[in-house]
């Protein structure tokens, strides 16, 4: 049996995250029954319920695991007793280096050189970089790359990221992420919690949305504002509702977001036409499904783009960070986004109107590209075994 450790934001609080993790086992259970995930983890319960149909060992990153989240022994122990180690999603970024509640960088960086000596190789997996705007994040991302053999990225942005700070690096690949290939429920559980939450009751069809806790921590500025972001979402919802007369799904893939979510839905003059679903109810296979049932979808989360992506559901992004815009572009959707420094209810709602008008096109367009990106993201599971072998 080989080992590989798998290491991303695996809490089981992002449906993102969880759609990555578990379409990375499910596409490596097509090839391969011999090898055991080790995966680092603030809730062990969540993976052995979760992902124990496949071989996975969840690692505790408890203080009584002597652990400061991605500090302590742990992580060390993780990424030092393995035959590889697999970095997934997001989580090399210098934001808040020295805070290892926020950071991963520093903290993979630190035993990247115990990896290094013991000849362990680490892979970047369809994951993305950034953003790097220190000196000492910079420095801490070449102590990764140096243990690393080979890059698989999910967007060209990582690879132009990695030149421009003219680091040392080995192959760069560029494929796509793992949530791509989501699998969605049958017809009739989606049924079933379409007929519980009352859902896409309006006479044509429904709207989805999507916003993020962390709107106040990513904007350009630093400085938008929390209360007129909700006055914005909330007047785009009525005006889509007045002028479509559509209902509208606002969709949550991260626990910390319902909070927000909820203040932008109190704002909406038309409650009646406005339903909420999230990741605390239902999976991430659920949530992908639900999407499939919009005409079209507007959000922060870059997740909730992706799982669109997948079902074939035409996408807005609000962009909130250079993932979400990296990711549009990849799959042709390249002009379908806005900035957060030009919203408000006039510019969204006009793009979604748009996009609304033109989704039947705009779909058929996309998918074709979407089954590409998909491919690519399940071949990165054979770039990885010629190492592993």
């Amino acid at each position: 049996m080989k080992t590989i450790t798998v290491l991303g934001n695996n809490s089981g609080r992002n449906a993102g995250d969880n759609a990555i993790l578990g379409n990375l086992l499910d596409d490596f259970a097509l090839e391969r029954s011999d090898i055991l995930f080790q995966i680092p983890t603030l809730n062990t319960r969540f993976i052995q319920t979760h992902f124990g149909h496949h071989p996975v060992r969840p690692m505790g990153m408890m203080p009584w695991n002597f652990a400061l989240k991605n500090l302590g022994w742990p992580l060390y122990r993780a990424m030092t007793n393995t035959e590889m180690v697999l970095v997934t999603d997001n989580i090399l970024f210098d934001r808040k280096f020295n805070n290892p509640f926020v950071n991963n960088l520093k903290s993979i960086a630190l035993f990247s050189r115990f990896c290094k000596k013991k000849g362990i190789p680490i892979v970047l997996y369809n994951s993305s970089i950034g953003p790097i705007d220190h000196q000492v994040g910079a420095e801490a991302l070449q102590t990764v790359l140096d243990a690393c053999p080979l890059v698989i990225t999910r967007d060209r942005q990582t690879k132009e990221l990695i030149e421009k700070l003219e680091l040392r690096h080995p192959e760069i690949v560029v494929h796509a992420d793992c949530a791509l290939n989501t699998q969605f429920p049958s017809e009739e559980r989606l049924n079933e919690i379409i007929a519980k939450e009352d859902l896409f009751k309006g006479p044509n069809g429904s709207v989805g949305l999507n916003v993020n806790a962390y709107i106040d921590n990513w904007s350009q500025t630093g400085t938008l504002d929390r209360g007129e972001f909700c006055k914005v979402i909330a007047g785009t919802a009525d005006a889509l509702i007045e002028a479509l007369d559509v209902d509208v799904l606002f969709t949550v893939t991260q626990i910390m977001d319902m909070k927000i979510t909820l203040e932008c839905v109190e704002q909406v003059r038309r409650k009646d036409r406005v339903r909420v679903v999230g990741n605390k109810d239902y999976t991430y296979q659920e949530l992908a499904g639900l999407l499939g049932k919009v005409g079209v979808h507007a959000g922060l989360r870059t997740h909730t783009l992706i799982f669109c992506a997948a079902v074939g559901t035409p996408m807005i992004s609000i962009d909130a960070y250079p993932k979400s815009a990296g990711f549009l572009k990849t799959v042709g959707m390249g002009d379908w986004r806005i900035a957060l420094a030009d919203l408000s209810v006039e510019n969204l709602s006009a793009i979604m109107r748009r996009a609304w008008d033109d989704r039947d096109r705009l779909s058929k367009e996309m998918l074709p590209v979407v089954e590409i990106e998909k491919k690519k993201a399940r071949d990165s599971v054979n770039r990885v075994l010629q190492l592993l072998d």
